[in-house]
């Protein structure tokens, strides 16, 4: 028997199975090409979800940076503090759009959010006290008479050596000023005598003697008093309402404002002469460290505009070596001010790399092309602040650099007693290989989070790019390795613009500016501030102008052991001024 076959298919049947087979086909591929479409849409979704993610995570760690620098800023004490009330809505703002990413990435993150916000709610406000201001009518009546008052009294009598025993004294014509002494004002009486003097002709006339040249002449306080509204001002913080306040309870009350003028008048009549010199000897230091902070400058009145808002003006500070603490006003802090204020120096200036400095050391300037440029010296206290910053998100690099910082100044703690030419070479024997390990792993950290924003990176590139400065207290012993001197000199005008608020012209600020200098100095050489300003006051209407640097608070000591004391102890008369010394004499 033969083998079965298989029936044969019409051309139709297999042309309808073609087309079966076919369409089969096309509907797997459809299927298969829809598959890969979703797939490829959830993949696209997948990504975009995560991106999305990333970027609310960066937003929340930078949210709880942001947070956590506030809340410091707000309760931890500081130095120089800001305006908490501005603060504290910024804190709010932050607290919310920290609450509201917090709720987008979940309930870990809401945990994580009260453990961060956590801790005291309220700062505490700080208060001004004073009275509402006064409304004073009436015109001046002249110059207050100091008899009515109920003080104790001091007095001076003032003969004329020329008329004395030649002429016969008639009497003495009086006038007083406030004096203070410790315990509260008293009434000092400066009687000049008064000679009936017969010249040749027979007749008689009235003498009086002369009144001694004053640093401030016919002003209702003496050199004691103003010394103590100077010293209660700018070394203790206390505004003049509160002076005015504390007069008025010991007896007699001078105003605000006469107190005002006699600060701007002294501050005047020392800067054109002790604080000048003292700017001059400067120029010749080895190192001068710098810093500057704001004030609020009264602006004038203006019946055009209204009441206007107080504008900003800034004090600059210069450490001139152990010699000289200097203060400077300028209406706007610029490239154009600081090179003013530095302009012929070629020393060292230590300063925290701001950018103002820039025309200093790197930027074209008013130096010539030939002239020598100061040296920039690095401050790595600033360096560290900006890791401790980066380190309250608990950071381990910002850790870790802190770690490496803190050993460089556990070092200078352990040689601050060497002389410079010992510390010179404990630092390249210790320091340096420190240094340059630190600057290597600073440049792979900051290449790693370059492109990223945040604290950590603004740290690293700190230190990266002033990486020449901040090893600049390598090349001599005398160089210190932070700029803190220059911060803490400033502190007195960070806590006594709380107080005193503003200062009331540029004029007057640039006098604030030559006391702060001469009560700053005073603090450097041990002097009493307050007893030195009454020296000076009372010594510098007499003495030479070429020779002012001798009443410099560095000289002061050893010019002041050379006057006759009992002259310098009487509130006016003449002064024998002494002959410059022998290193003086020298040195002019």
């Amino acid at each position: 028997m033969g083998a079965t076959q298989e029936p044969e298919l019409s051309n139709d049947a297999l042309r309808a199975r073609v087309a079966e087979l076919e369409a089969a086909l096309l509907l797997e591929r459809q299927r298969g090409e829809a598959e890969r479409a979703r797939a490829d849409a959830e993949r696209a979704r997948a990504e975009r979800l995560a991106a999305e993610r990333d970027r609310l995570r960066d937003a929340y760690q930078r949210l709880q940076l942001e947070l956590a620098l506030l809340r410091r800023r707000i309760f931890v004490a500081k130095a120089e503090r800001i305006d908490s009330a501005q603060l504290e809505l910024e804190f709010a703002e932050k607290r919310a759009e920290l609450a509201k990413l917090a709720a987008e990435l979940g309930s870990a993150a809401s945990d994580e959010l009260l453990d961060l916000l956590d801790g005291p709610t309220d700062a505490d406000a700080e208060k001004t006290e004073g009275d509402p201001k006064k409304k004073r009518s009436g015109r001046s009546t002249g110059r207050r008479d100091l008899r009515v008052a109920d003080l104790p009294e001091e007095r001076v009598e003032l003969r004329d050596p020329e008329l004395e025993g030649k002429a016969e004294c008639i009497g003495f014509e009086e006038s007083c000023k406030l004096s203070w002494r410790k315990g509260g004002p008293i009434r000092t009486v400066i009687a000049r005598a008064k000679y009936r003097v017969v010249d040749d002709a027979g007749s008689s006339f009235v003498e009086t003697t002369p009144m001694p040249p004053e640093a401030m002449p016919r002003t209702l306080g003496d050199v004691s008093m103003i010394a103590k509204v100077l010293t209660s001002k700018f070394l203790y913080g206390m505004p003049l309402f509160r002076q005015e306040q504390e007069l008025e309870l010991a007896g007699f009350c001078v105003d605000r404002g006469t107190m005002s003028r006699w600060c701007e008048s002294a501050g005047m009549t020392l800067g054109a002469t002790i604080v000048a010199t003292m700017r001059r000897d400067a120029m010749n230091a080895f190192c001068i460290s710098t810093d500057a902070t704001g004030v609020c400058v009264q602006p004038e009145p203006s019946v055009a505009k209204g009441r206007q808002a107080c504008r900003r003006g800034h004090f600059f500070t210069m450490l001139a070596d152990a010699d000289h603490v200097l203060f400077e006003y300028v209406p706007r802090e610029t490239s154009d001010a600081v090179a003013t204020l530095f302009k012929g120096y070629t020393g060292y200036i230590q300063a925290d790399a701001k950018s103002t400095y820039d025309i200093l050391f790197r930027e074209p300037g008013p130096l010539d092309d030939d002239d020598e440029r100061p040296t920039e010296v690095g401050c790595w206290a600033h360096a560290r602040r900006k890791f401790y910053d980066a380190a309250i998100t608990k950071e381990r690099t910002a850790r870790e650099a802190l770690f490496r910082i803190r050993e460089l100044f556990q070092l200078e703690a352990a040689w601050s007693g060497l002389p410079p030419a010992k510390r010179k070479a404990m630092r390249l024997a210790q320091s340096k290989p420190r240094l340059d390990d630190f600057f290597e792993w600073a440049e792979a950290q900051y290449r790693r989070v370059e492109q990223q924003r945040g604290m950590l990176r603004s740290a690293l590139g700190y230190v990266v790019r002033q990486r020449q400065p901040l090893s600049r207290f390598l090349d001599d012993g005398r160089l210190v390795i932070d700029n803190n001197a220059s911060e803490r000199s400033l502190r007195p005008i960070a806590v006594g613009r709380k107080a005193w608020l503003f200062v009331g012209s540029d004029d007057h600020a640039e006098a604030v500016a030559n006391i702060f200098s001469l009560v700053a100095s005073c603090k450097l050489h041990r002097l009493d501030p307050e007893a030195y300003l009454r020296d000076v006051l009372r010594v510098v209407a007499q003495w030479p102008r070429d020779r002012f640097l001798e009443l410099a608070p560095k000289n002061w000591a050893a010019t002041r052991a050379r006057l006759v004391q009992a002259e310098l102890a009487m509130p006016v008369g003449p002064l024998t001024i002494p002959p410059p010394s022998e290193e003086q004499a020298s040195a002019s």
